[in-house]
């Protein structure tokens, strides 16, 4: 998995490409924590991910609980196969989730 940070002022995009599972997902909890601090729009691209395990869901809702207070999460560009593990898990109903 690679995992890539930009901010532009205040709009901090994270880009995940490859497979989010337990033992990567330190990686993406890590560059999110890093990279908080004054956000107000945080954007997941996952055009690349390609399989998602609930590692990466307990990290997209921490995530989420924290931009609850600071503005606003969307998670973009999601593949069918992340798309089933959202739907399944009803995070499609919680999350501003867009499929690719």
């Amino acid at each position: 998995m690679t995992v890539n940070t930009q901010k532009d002022g205040t709009k901090l995009t994270v880009t995940v490409d490859g497979k989010l599972g337990t033992s990567s997902a330190p990686e993406l909890e890590k560059a999110v924590k890093d990279n908080l601090a004054g956000i107000t729009e945080l954007v997941f691209d996952f055009a690349g991910l390609e399989y998602m395990a609930s590692a990466g869901l307990r990290i997209l809702m921490s995530s989420a609980k924290v931009m609850k207070k600071q503005g606003s999460m969307r998670i973009l560009n999601v593949r069918q196969p992340v798309m089933d593990v959202f739907t399944f898990t009803g995070m499609a109903d919680v999350l501003d989730i867009r499929p690719a």
